[in-house]
């Protein structure tokens, strides 16, 4: 039975032809390659020497050597996942500080709400970038609807955490005192911790779903 991976996310199909969609990551049939066995010592020694004839040939700038270390570092440490559960782990947690206090006007926890924000609003450029080099460099930067959707979730991310922030520093009583505002600025929140969800959901879809085989009767 012959073993086909789709070169986009890692996903593993097995039968005589790759599937015309992947199941993960909904990439077309013509991103999928046939796996082979390993080729011999001799071939493996040539190999590795062409490799390191490219990276004697590759940054030759300190600012790219850092960048290439940079990004290296990123996908070998999967930098980008632990950095996504500064949003995924800390909005959730802003939106039940935001109900508590529109529902009883406890303004310790307004204040928790509003750092909350803050702090994610300050990670998101190191979640923006990790997602980024993992994209170009492990995804092939390949734009299916799985992609899109994830990345869309964060732009909608991005600009309500900006907005939020910026409505809460100028009125710092827009969720402590009673007003359609108020209703308004939950409504957003709600919208905020939804569109973190998505991108965490596409992102687990992409790394647990590849994992996956699918066996043609």
């Amino acid at each position: 039975m012959k073993k086909w991976e789709c070169t986009v996310c890692g996903y593993i199909h097995e039968g005589e032809e790759p599937p015309e969609e992947c199941p993960v990551c909904l990439a077309d049939k013509s991103m999928f390659v046939e796996l082979v066995e390993e080729p011999a010592d001799e071939e493996k020694t040539a190999s590795a020497g062409a490799a390191a004839k490219a990276d004697a040939s590759g940054p030759s700038t300190a600012q790219q050597r850092l960048y290439a270390f940079t990004s290296e570092q990123i996908l070998k440490h999967h930098l980008h996942p632990i950095m996504s559960h500064t949003p995924n782990g800390v909005l959730p947690m802003a939106l039940v500080f935001l109900l508590i206090t529109a529902l009883f006007s406890f303004s310790m926890f307004d204040a928790a709400v509003f750092y909350s924000y803050l702090f994610v609003l300050l990670a998101m450029p190191l979640v923006l970038f990790t997602g980024y080099e993992t994209w170009k460099k492990r995804y092939r930067g390949a734009l299916t609807p799985i992609f899109k959707t994830k990345i869309g979730a964060s732009v909608v991310t991005v600009f309500l955490l900006i907005l939020l922030t910026i409505w809460r520093a100028i009125d710092p009583d827009i969720v402590t005192e009673p007003s359609t505002g108020r209703w308004f600025f939950l409504g957003l929140s709600i919208v905020l911790v939804g569109a973190v969800g998505v991108a965490g959901h596409m992102g687990g879809k992409l790394v647990f779903g590849g994992r996956n085989t699918k066996r043609e009767n």
